[in-house]
């Protein structure tokens, strides 16, 4: 046999959480072409990966990357961690559709008024596949983005005919290439959206094989009845669900993912649920009131009218301008930051779930990110697993990548196994850690040998290549 790459003497981690095992892998027309002692066959390439692991290529299931996927396309903030597909679109932001408006927060947190270009998903669709990034994305289609796209005033539910209009905006995005719908129903834009509107969105969703992902209506003292109202959307929609980046936010709540992971676990025997997390006690996201209150620590990540505080300790600001909290965030706003708020004995317990998964949830345009948006997967491997021994290395990898093909429908990658996409990465489970912490968050990780997307090299030694074969995937649930 001839193949065009060979990666041989690696240590097999194949996605299924199955026991790693030593083999050859091939590569033939981007795709995985023989698995074992492939010493014998000859190849154009053959690149070594004795004392390291071969794993598929990370997916990260929750991801804000709609505008970096075209702003910068190498997304070296992603495969420089092994990542090689990323699903965006969530928390119910997305571009598209939505044309020529200053968008409120947090749909801000994509760009401004020249990033909200494209008046149709299919708009969008076009443009990720007529210019490529070099890591493949699965996209939602957000339902913030519907409702200021549709409706006059947020602060209400949507008439029966504005339901008719996202309705429509769900089938045409579906049509386009998307793969479901995502809500952020704790935010602004969405709070006043009533479970109906959500559901007749979700039914529209499902009936194009979508899958439904949702920023619950509340993550803190309201987390169990927002569990409640997920699983009867998932249950009425019939739709496969994702409780994004799943915690039980604020000191006095600390301790509640024993009940909410009860919830889910019971929830799974009757509806296909599952959820994302990312392996951090703080989370990330637009400057508001609502978070502030259960937070122990807020830092800034970005702000419009005073970018020089990024960076900077919420409390020290209210200190240093003598004002309230309130009067902060109005002097800040429009801002990011990042809150801590959670507790590392709720996040292991989330972390080890049975069949969970892993997702970044960072937000690119942040000029002072949180440390996720760089260091989630090796900190996984590198901390979680090995240093702590939360989970063995093939649990941590099927958690990104085997764990999450199955939850999207993703038929042909997660996995390695002859046929399946070459979405591939080659780390040293020996040296493989975050880097980026909280005061250096643009940092790349150590350990990523290689990252290969369809076959071809994106990222090797600490570099990225040229290569853009990144693809608009479509789920197939």
């Amino acid at each position: 046999m001839h193949y065009d790459m060979i990666i041989s003497s690696g240590l097999v981690v194949d996605g299924t959480g199955g026991k790693p095992f030593n083999a050859d892998v091939a590569v033939e027309d981007g795709r995985i072409a023989g698995i074992g002692d492939l010493k014998n066959a000859s190849c154009n390439r053959r690149l070594s990966a004795k004392g390291k692991c071969v794993a598929p290529g990370f997916i990260d299931a929750h991801a804000h990357d709609d505008r970096v996927l075209l702003s910068s396309p190498d997304m070296k903030c992603k495969i420089s961690q092994g990542v090689t597909t990323v699903v965006t679109g969530n928390c119910g932001i997305s571009l598209a559709p939505l044309r020529k408006m200053d968008p409120p927060q947090p749909l801000n947190l994509l760009g401004g008024r020249e990033w909200y270009r494209f008046e149709s998903a299919k708009d969008y669709a076009t443009e990720l596949r007529d210019n490529p990034a070099s890591l493949n994305c699965i996209i939602l289609v957000g339902h913030s983005t519907l409702r200021v796209g549709v409706m006059e005033r947020l602060d209400r539910a949507a008439t029966k005919r504005e339901m008719l209009q996202m309705e429509k905006l769900v089938d045409e995005a579906m049509d386009a290439g998307f793969s479901g719908l995502s809500t952020g129903l704790e935010y602004p834009p969405a709070i006043c959206a009533s479970e109906e509107e959500v559901t007749r969105l979700a039914i529209r969703a499902a009936a194009a094989g979508g899958v439904y992902t949702t920023h619950m209506r509340n993550e803190s003292d309201q987390v169990d009845a927002s569990v409640e109202e997920t699983i009867r959307v998932a249950e009425q929609a019939r739709i496969r669900t994702v409780i994004s980046h799943h915690k039980t936010a604020g000191r006095k709540n600390w301790g509640r993912t024993k009940e909410t992971l009860d919830m889910i676990q019971e929830a799974q025997a009757t509806v296909e649920l599952n959820f994302d997390a990312y392996p951090y006690i703080a989370s990330s996201t637009s400057l508001l009131p609502q978070f502030v209150g259960q937070s122990e620590r807020i830092l800034i990540t970005w702000s419009d009218p005073h970018p020089e505080c990024a960076g900077a300790d919420l409390h020290d600001l209210c200190d240093e301008w003598k004002v309230s909290l309130t009067e902060a965030i109005n002097i800040l706003s429009p801002a990011g930051a990042v809150y801590f708020q959670m507790q590392e004995e709720d996040l292991r317990q989330v972390l080890t779930f049975p069949g969970a998964m892993i997702g970044s949830d960072g937000i690119p345009s942040d000029s002072r990110p949180h440390p996720r948006l760089w260091g989630t997967f090796p900190r996984v491997i590198g901390h979680y697993s090995r240093d702590e021994g939360l989970f063995p290395l093939e649990d941590a990898v099927a958690r990104m990548t085997g764990n999450t093909a199955s939850t999207f429908g993703l038929t042909d990658r997660g996995f390695i196994r002859n046929g399946m996409a070459a979405d591939l990465v080659i780390f040293d489970p020996k040296s493989i850690i975050d880097k980026s912490d909280f005061e250096n968050p643009i940092q790349t990780a150590d350990g990523i040998e290689a990252v290969f997307v369809n076959g071809d090299l994106v990222y090797i030694g600490g570099e990225s290549t040229e290569n853009r074969p990144g693809q608009l995937i479509r789920t197939q649930v």
